[in-house]
């Protein structure tokens, strides 16, 4: 098994906690994940009607990954003209984010940082320079040296 075919798995396994998976046989069965969370957020509008959300993601991939989970459970992400490439609105039950969404996307983010971070850090060292550790600690410069900067974020 590649690396990432378990790490697919794992995030698997994340989604059938979150459908409240109660045996092991039943957090195997991860195509049934989404069936049960889907019956929760259609149970959950009934009680708790759905508000505009704006999520602002700091990267792409946690962008990518919010989507992905609104169309999973067939939530529609849009955005306004004007606003941030970042940024995701969405209608949903605020019990269904907190209880559900949030939390979901919280650990599958964090997983798949991580995961990008190994990956990274592999493909650099294999093809760059195998020292992949962080920057020194400089002292400041006096206020009279020039510094020029660049501002990839911006990008």
């Amino acid at each position: 098994m590649t690396e990432e075919q378990r790490f697919i798995e794992k995030l698997q396994r994340i989604e059938a906690l979150f459908a409240g998976a109660a045996t092991p046989g039943e957090k195997e069965a991860a195509a049934h994940a989404r069936d049960r969370i889907r019956a929760r957020l259609h149970e959950q509008q009934k009680t708790d009607p759905p508000i505009e959300y704006s999520f602002k993601l700091r990267d792409r991939w946690s962008h990518k990954l919010m989507i992905s989970l609104l169309r999973r459970y067939q939530i529609r992400p849009y955005r306004y003209a004007g606003q941030r490439y970042t940024t995701i609105m969405a209608c949903v039950p605020s019990r269904f984010v907190n209880e559900i969404l949030w939390p979901e996307f919280q650990q599958l983010n964090q997983t798949l940082a991580a995961f990008l971070n190994e990956v990274t850090d592999r493909v650099i060292a294999q093809g760059i320079d195998a020292d992949t550790a962080e920057v020194e600690m400089a002292p400041k410069p006096l206020p009279s040296t020039p510094v020029a900067t660049v501002d990839l974020e911006g990008s």
